[in-house]
């Protein structure tokens, strides 16, 4: 259990950081828009926004792989940061897109229910 608890949560880090590089370093370039869907226009505009966003997915990314790196002494580190990744999802999929929740709340979920 405590493996693909540990695999799980490495999904997640690994999903956030890619979501950091899109949102921080692609957002306004052709793979970025076409990742979200954008116009030219509107990428350009939102930029400044998105690189913000791109960086609280590191900061959750980070959180993780803190919490991972203290063993089992880092457990409740993981789950709270397992935690406002759901939440966060969620959110997104109420008020984005409902895609959010399957990429990034269903893997942090299933990562939470392994790591309990």
């Amino acid at each position: 259990m405590q493996m693909l608890a540990i695999g799980f949560t490495a999904l997640v880090i690994v999903l956030h950081i890619y979501f950091l590089v899109l949102e921080m370093f692609l957002w306004d370039k052709p793979m970025g828009r076409r990742v979200f869907g954008l116009t030219q226009e509107f990428a350009t505009q939102s930029k400044a926004m998105a690189a913000n966003q791109g960086l609280y997915n590191g900061f959750l990314a980070a959180g993780l792989i803190w919490g991972l790196s203290l063993g089992e002494s880092g457990r409740s580190i993981v789950i709270f940061f397992l935690t406002c990744v759901i939440v966060a999802g969620i959110f997104g999929a109420l008020t984005v897109s409902k895609k959010i929740v399957v990429f990034q709340a269903l893997p942090a979920f299933i990562a939470l229910i392994f790591t309990l």
